[in-house]
This record gives C-alpha cells, structure tokens and sequence, in this order.
C-alpha cells in the first residue's frame, strides 16, 4: 500500500478515535450532571426541563454516532474500496468529451450520497426530533423541501461545476487562481441572493406587525446607526419547534429575521436584547472578518489542490486510475475533512470570541439582564444542554456553553 494511503488511514482512524472519545465523554458528562439544575438556572428551569435537554442530548449523539461510522465508511469504500473510480468508470464508457465526464461523475456523486444519508436525516427528523416534540415538518413538506434542494442544485449549482471543471482545464497552471476568484463571486451572488430569491422558496417571510415591538426595535436601530431592508418573521414553525433569530444579505438586501416560535417565547425587552446581540456581530464587522477567513481558507485550498493536480500518488493513494479534474476536485473535497480535523476548535474558538464580543454590545445597548432571560428562555424552549463536557463543546459548538456565556453577562452587569 502507498505511503499516502497509510497515511491517509491513519489520520482517517485518529479522527474516528476522536470523535467517539469526545462523544464518550459528552455522553457521560451530561449523564452525570442530569439529576439536578446548575445554580446559575435553579430558579428559572425545572429539574423536567433540564432532564430533558440531557435526554434531548443524548438522543442526538446516538445519530452522531452511526453517522460518524456511516461517512468513515462511505469515504473508505469511495476511495481505497474503488467505488469512485468504478462510477469514473461508468462516465468514462460514454465518450463524452472529459468535461461532461466530470459533470456527471460530480452530479451523480451527488444523488448518491443524498440518498445514503436520506436514513440518517429521517432518524434525526422523524425520531429523535420528533420523540421530543420539536419536529413539525411532514412527509410531505420533508419530500417538497428535498425536490427544491435538487432544483437549486441543478440551477445554480450544475453552471457552477461546469464553469469550474473548464477552468480546470482550459486555464493553465494558475487555473486554481481563477477557481478561487469565481468560487468567491459565487459566495458573494449567493449571500447577497438568498433573502430575497432562495429563502422565500423554504419559508414565507412577512414584515414584523407588531406595532410596539417593531418600534421599540426600530429605535434601537436608531442608536445603533444599522439600516437594512426590513424586520421579517419567518414561519419556522412549519418545521420544527426551535426557535432563532438573524441577520442575512448584504448591501441593501440585509435583512433581520425572526422566527415566529422565538417571538412567541420572549418578551419585547428580550426580544430587543438578542437583536442588539446580533446588531453586535454587525458593528464587530464578524461578517466580514468570517469571509475574510473563508477567502483566505479557500485561496490556500485551491492553491493546494493545484500543486495536487500535479502528483500521481494523491490520486492512486486514494484509490482512482485516472487523474482528472473532476477526480482531483472530488478526492480533495472528499478527504480535506480527515487531515483538517485540528481546525475545528480553532475556528470554534474564534466563533466563541465573536459571541461574547456581542453579548458586550448587547449589555451596553440594551439591557443585559433581559438578554441572560432570553437566552435562559431559549435553552429552556430549543432544549439546550445546560452542562455540556468542555472539551467536547471546544470541538463542537460556536457558542458558548450556557454556564459560561450567562457568568460572562452577569460580570459585566456588575461592572457596569
């Protein structure tokens, strides 16, 4: 076997060893802490509530779980299995011209691996969110919404892989560089479209009528000097019970969503505290600083992927014959996962940093009193962990774990 495929198996079981030791010890932490409120929430979440967000927690792992084993699986036999180079195979005996031959081979991929991992999304959906009262979304509505996620794959994303795949090949040696330049547009087009043109496809979106609640909102606009293009309730509850709120678009399509199920569960002064937490994320400018770091990130990639292109050993190390485009483009996406896993906490640590910079803004706009009961409120409604293990949540969560996030809020109450 090839020292690139050693490797790669390598790295492939450590990230599984990982995984499942972090979820080990997720699974236990939270079983331990499961008979009785932390002190911090005594007195605003039952002893049932709190059970249930451990129960609620520990059902989700148990998905994780088999998913985890399921895509370790799925990539093995996609590459040292030889299932990738068989489906290469298939699209090869066409005689298409080779850029068709990639077209397929990644839209094929594609329907397949949605359909693999269709059982685990029923599960999570119809079991566990279900069993706990959060899922609202029917067979029909799951079906609808899957048949749109295809349309839009085919609308917007098949020019997309076509464009990419005849710079792949059409551009010379730097063709990495135009990839990047059009992969960047691409994510500027999409954030700049989905409000007005994607979102509308999933959800209704209507304007904020609540007159009290819209004008002490506007106010604190107002003082915060943020413009967008309207206040919109989103009927999220169409699909599940969880409740959130945020900003979308850019330039003139920004816009600020609520989900009717956080409106129905806040009052307006906590309502006004978890917007000014997002107006915080939009005056720390974290927007931009996450599509810097995506920019710099996908340059990096894509520059990589073009040294890769060049070497035998990256595609017979992974199990494919041919050294195409297309098969580059594939393997690298497929396999970056395994040899990236050290990023997660970085990047959850930097998420963190951002969170509490805006809960900051949010207690010196607002008040920080009503953000720490709306934030209360929504663990207690989305059945939010309130003891999460600290080195699992490192790896996993953008967000603070709760204990954490409020201590933060109420330090800065003092202070002030």
């Amino acid at each position: 076997m090839a020292g690139f495929s050693i490797l790669f198996l390598i790295l492939l079981g450590f990230g599984l060893f990982l995984e499942y030791w972090l979820i080990w010890r997720q699974a236990g932490y939270v079983t331990r802490h499961r008979k009785q409120v932390p002190g911090a929430f005594a007195q605003k979440i039952s002893l049932a509530e709190h059970q249930k967000a451990a129960d609620y927690t520990l059902a989700k792992l148990s998905v994780q779980k088999v998913g985890i084993a399921v895509s370790a699986a799925l990539l093995l036999i996609w590459t040292l299995g030889g299932g990738l180079d068989a489906l290469d195979g298939l699209w090869l005996a066409t005689q298409w011209p080779l850029l068709w031959q990639g077209v397929g081979l990644i839209l094929s991929l594609l329907l397949i691996s949605a359909l693999l991992d269709l059982p685990i999304s029923l599960w999570s959906t119809f079991g566990v969110e279900a069993k706990f009262g959060f899922n609202r979304t029917t067979g029909k509505r799951f079906i609808t919404d899957l048949l749109l996620q295809l349309g839009l794959l085919l609308l917007i994303g098949l020019p997309l892989v076509i464009l990419v795949l005849w710079l792949m090949e059409k551009a010379g040696s730097y063709w990495w560089l135009w990839v990047w330049l059009v992969w960047m547009s691409f994510i500027l087009f999409i954030s700049w479209a989905y409000p007005v043109l994607i979102a509308p496809l999933f959800n209704k979106f209507k304007p904020l009528e609540d007159d009290n609640l819209r004008n002490r909102l506007e106010a604190l606009l107002e003082r915060c000097g943020f413009s967008s293009d309207g206040m919109f309730v989103m009927d999220g509850s169409r699909r599940s019970a969880h409740g959130n709120a945020y900003f979308t678009g850019f330039g003139r399509n920004k816009r600020i969503v609520f989900f009717d199920t956080l409106l129905t569960g806040l009052a307006a002064e906590e309502v006004e505290a978890v917007l000014a937490h997002e107006l915080g994320h939009f005056k720390h400018k974290h927007v931009p600083k996450m599509m810097l770091t995506t920019a710099l990130l996908s340059l990096l990639g894509l520059a990589l992927l073009g040294w890769l292109m060049t070497q035998s050993w990256f595609f017979t190390g992974l199990g494919v014959s041919r050294q195409t485009p297309a098969l580059g483009l594939i393997l690298f996406l497929l396999v970056i996962p395994v040899f990236t896993v050290f990023l997660t906490p970085v990047m959850s640590a930097l998420s963190r940093r951002h969170e509490f910079q805006a809960d900051e803004y949010a207690a010196a706009n607002s008040s920080g009193d009503a953000l720490i009961n709306g934030l209360v409120k929504m663990y207690k409604d989305n059945a939010s962990t309130l003891t999460p293990d600290p080195v699992y949540s490192a790896f996993h969560h953008s967000h603070p774990p709760a204990s954490v996030r409020i201590a933060h809020l109420s330090s800065i109450i003092v202070k002030t």
